[in-house]
């Protein structure tokens, strides 16, 4: 019976229907056939209303479209650029930073592709980098973030698997350092191999940089400070972080009007987050349906037979996460994919947090992965060019994040080093 429901869920969700719509009826369907009311559904939406944690999504997700718009996309890259535009390949290095800075706080991979890629492409071409390289750089740096907070995955990860959110946020920082460094060191290489011109350090154009950035550039230290110094918890922060950006949006830089474009940005951001609210609800529902059939016990005792180590585990759920995130979007695959293997995990001793950055890492590359990766399809969009030229341009920066995958799954320690000084 569960297998019937999944795979008519997969099916609905191939021909069009709404992801929240397929997850509600799959879960209607089930508790249906389990005798159980349809009542607990409900129950399970009230539970997530009354949820104090939730309260973060949608003012980070606030902050997130109001550094958008104005110039701070403009003001970051400049920032980056003084600092790694005089290494060869440096202008890559600038693209992969500022593009990890702007996914972490915007919380939306499409968001970074879009508004960064018109300012960064025609930069690349200029400098002389090759076409297929520079499409598949900004393609595979539309990810990158998801791992620095405030990481709106991250959060809601923390909320469904009922890990600590600031141990997430402690355990994704050396591994999201790794990736951005893996790839910065692959543009260096490239910069060498094709004898680009580079521009020499300037520290008089660094320090008006870093004017230009000064008010950005420290959100994500204030938000962590705020968060592991316990003078917040992980919604009083959103909520300063939503006023500092407004204050200087619109104080600072007079780039947005109280009363004419706030109003406009919270309900484009609110957009979304109802799109992840109704999805979260209908899933909830259904994992109260999975839970009911002792959906993963049984996926576990099948396991059982044919996984004899932790190792070969974390090989099968790489190459699952990844085919997930190839088909989902993060947040939706977060809310149905995670009650599922959290448990398997555990009986297969695989620490909770180290799990979280495996999966949210796992998600990161699904998106660049052909055929069928959102970020492909958003970049051939941005770019107007042929899905299969994003294909070949982002294959070496997926290789080289598989690797990077390899690392991260099978050295917990990267993960879990931090926690020590978190309580």
């Amino acid at each position: 019976m569960t297998a019937a429901i999944i795979i008519l869920l997969i099916l609905f969700s191939l021909m069009g229907l709404p992801v929240f719509a397929g997850i509600m009826a799959a879960a209607m369907l089930g508790l249906h056939a389990n005798g159980v009311d349809f009542s607990a559904i409900a129950i399970e939406i009230f539970r997530l209303a009354n949820a104090p944690v939730l309260l973060a999504i949608p003012l980070f997700t606030f902050a997130g479209y109001l550094l958008s718009e104005g110039k701070t996309s403009e003001r970051l890259v400049r920032f980056s650029r003084s600092l790694f535009g005089w290494l060869p390949g440096g202008l890559g290095v600038v693209v992969l930073v500022s593009c990890s800075f702007f996914t972490a706080i915007t919380g939306a991979t499409g968001v970074t592709i879009i508004a960064l890629g018109g300012l960064l492409l025609p930069a690349l071409l200029t400098e002389k980098y090759r076409e297929e390289f520079s499409l598949g750089l900004i393609t595979a740096s539309g990810s990158l973030g998801l791992l620095f907070p405030p990481s709106l995955p991250i959060i809601l990860y923390g909320f469904v698997s009922g890990v600590s959110i600031e141990k997430l946020f402690a355990a994704g920082l050396i591994p999201g350092t790794l990736t951005v460094a893996s790839l910065c060191l692959y543009s260096i290489l490239m910069g060498k191999k094709w004898r680009l011109d580079t521009p020499s350090f300037s520290f008089a154009e660094f320090v008006q940089a870093l004017k230009g950035a000064a008010w950005e550039l420290p959100i994500p230290f204030l938000i962590l400070a705020a968060l592991y110094s316990g003078f917040c918890t992980a919604t009083e922060t959103a909520a300063l972080t939503v006023v500092y950006v407004l204050i200087i949006k619109t104080l600072l830089f007079h780039e947005l009007r109280l009363l004419h474009d706030v109003p406009r940005i919270m309900v484009e951001s609110m957009k979304m987050v109802g799109g992840i609210m109704i999805v979260l609800g209908a899933a909830l529902g259904f994992t109260n349906y999975l839970v009911d059939a002792f959906v993963p016990m049984k996926i576990f005792e099948f396991l059982q037979g044919i996984i004899e180590s932790k190792l070969v585990f974390l090989l099968v759920l790489n190459l699952f996460l990844l085919v997930v995130g190839c088909m989902m979007d993060i947040f939706s695959a977060i809310l149905v994919v995670v009650p599922l293997i959290t448990p398997l995990a555990e009986k297969f001793h695989v620490d909770p947090v180290h799990l979280g950055v495996i999966f949210l890492a796992n998600l990161g590359i699904g998106y660049i992965t052909p055929p069928i990766g959102l970020s492909l399809f958003i970049a051939s969009s941005r770019f107007d060019r042929p899905i299969m030229t994003l294909f070949r341009a982002t294959l070496p920066f997926c290789l080289i994040l598989l690797l990077t995958m390899a690392l991260i799954t099978y050295w917990p320690s990267l993960s879990l080093f931090l926690l020590r000084w978190v309580t």
